[in-house]
């Protein structure tokens, strides 16, 4: 099999100037809600290529992936400068652990996402799965600014079709507002504001927490949860901690 297929560019959201949204038309194998693909451009001769999770759901088409400009980077600027009807190359399957597939059964689902974090996890509530499983889900959002919390749409119509199991808490650290919790989720974790916000426990009895995005963030988040009791998930040794840095 081949290492990449040839996509094509179909539409392109840019959030800010420095977030933005592909969706590629592309043939690649089924996936699971979670999981990652990899985009690459041919560049001075050689494939570059980097690994996006998917936004979209598993049999949802077209292929979205959402990302940040890394002003040095080598692939995202020119991911960025992509249009509609461009070509690009993708792996042709997903990958990755980062699933509801081997999590244990619980109460509440807590997502925990910072910046672009976030397209995992809504590949995951655009499924039936989650919604099935758990009776709570709380998806958080930290990001620096207001203007990047992105995809609102999206998360109003989970809100809608869910409105009795889903709750949506931005955070945001630079900006002081009305709606958001102001700072970083770790503190917000040990000094209870966001349990308050949510109105639910986090705990090892009735929690299944997912963290993603950057590794500071997964590191302390993490570090919190853990002194209160709570366990990273293994295949042998279930716990109540799923996490995945993004980058």
């Amino acid at each position: 099999m081949s290492k990449w297929i040839e996509g094509k560019v179909v539409n392109k959201k840019l959030w800010t100037k420095e977030l933005y949204s592909l969706q590629i038309d592309a043939n690649l194998e089924p996936f699971r809600a979670g999981q990652f693909g990899r985009l690459a451009l041919e560049i001075n001769g050689d494939i570059l290529g980097r690994s996006y999770s998917f936004v979209n759901a598993p049999g949802e088409r077209p292929y979205e992936f959402y990302s940040i400009i890394v002003p040095e980077g080598p692939l995202s600027p020119r991911l960025h400068d992509l249009n509609p009807g461009d070509k690009v190359l993708l792996a042709p399957k997903g990958a990755g652990f980062f699933t509801l597939a081997d999590m244990p059964q619980n109460e509440h689902l807590w997502l925990l996402s910072t910046g672009t974090a976030l397209g995992p996890f809504l590949s995951i509530c655009k499924t039936d799965e989650p919604w099935r499983r758990f009776k709570k889900i709380v998806l958080v959002h930290a990001v620096r600014h207001g203007h990047e919390l992105t995809y609102q749409e999206t998360i109003e119509l989970l809100k809608q079709r869910h409105p009795d199991q889903f709750q949506f808490i931005p955070f945001i650290s630079r900006e002081d507002t009305a709606f958001a919790i102001k700072g970083r989720v770790p503190a917000a974790i040990q000094d209870g504001r966001l349990e308050a916000r949510a109105g639910i426990a986090i705990s090892s009895e009735h929690s299944q927490v997912m963290i993603c995005g950057n590794p500071d963030m997964v590191k302390d988040t993490r570090a919190v949860l853990e002194g209160r009791g709570l366990k990273l998930n293994k295949r042998k040794e279930p716990g109540q901690i799923s996490v995945e840095n993004y980058w």
